[in-house]
Parts: C-alpha cells; structure tokens; sequence
C-alpha cells in the first residue's frame, strides 16, 4: 500500500538584514492572500528535503542565493484539522548570510521591516503566527 502524505509541506525564510530588520514579501494581488505580506518561499516537492527546497525557492522568488549550512530552523506553523483535505505546514528558517540583492521575481513586493513593523502587517493567518513566534524570539 503506498503511503501519500496528508499534509502540504511548505518551507518559508525569515531572512535577517545587518540592521536586525526582517525581509518580507507582499504577496501578488490576483494571487491567493494578495496583498498581504509573507515570509518568502514555497512548496517542498516529493524530491527534496526542506532545506534544498528553501534554497530552489528563494533562489526564483528573490534571486538570492542562499546555502544550506546558513540555514536555522526556527518554528512552524500549520493549519487546522479539517481545513483542507491537506492542511498547509510551514516550517520557518532563518539567515542571515545570502548573496545578491531581493528582489520579487514573481511579482509583488519585497521590503525591509523592524520587528514592530512585522507585526503590524497585513499577513495571512500562518505567517501571523510564524510572525510572532519569530519575534518573540528575537526581541531585545
């Protein structure tokens, strides 16, 4: 019997600049949440492990490469029973050693924002969580 995951797998990077503030993507309008701001990344495909995943993803969102050993897990988030018949998972990393400078590739916006400015975005209900979760973390 073969053994199909229940769940979706996404992997999201809250990326840290030298100044301590945090890189955020705005999503496309027409897209799903449009507007709102996220942590960059995506889907982990059936090949990859979570952190290659991270790497391919952020490489065509921000065009920024990133490495794995950079890399440090920092929370999760996930979607409740019953929302979806595969409820989303994200598992939130964060860096700050990257090449290149972000920029959206695939449309919307990215910018830069201190942990209050964070929290005070408009942000799908996951990211709000990872948000805070993050920032909690982080605070001075």
């Amino acid at each position: 019997m073969e053994n199909f995951p229940t769940i979706t797998l996404v992997v999201a990077l809250a990326l840290r600049g030298g100044d301590g503030r945090w890189l955020m993507h705005k999503r496309p309008d027409h897209k799903h949440h449009g507007g709102l701001w996220e942590f960059p990344g995506g889907k982990v495909e059936s090949h990859e492990t979570p952190a290659n995943a991270l790497v391919r993803e952020i490489e065509e969102e921000l065009g920024i490469a990133i490495r794995i050993e950079d890399l440090a897990p920092s929370g999760f988030a996930q979607e409740a029973d019953g929302t979806r018949e595969r409820p989303i998972v994200i598992l939130l990393y964060t860096c700050s050693h990257w090449e290149g400078e972000p920029q959206a590739l695939e449309g919307g916006a990215v910018d830069w924002f201190g942990a209050d400015e964070v929290a005070a975005l408009d942000k799908p209900p996951l990211d709000i969580a990872l948000a805070a979760s993050l920032m909690e973390k982080y605070a001075d």
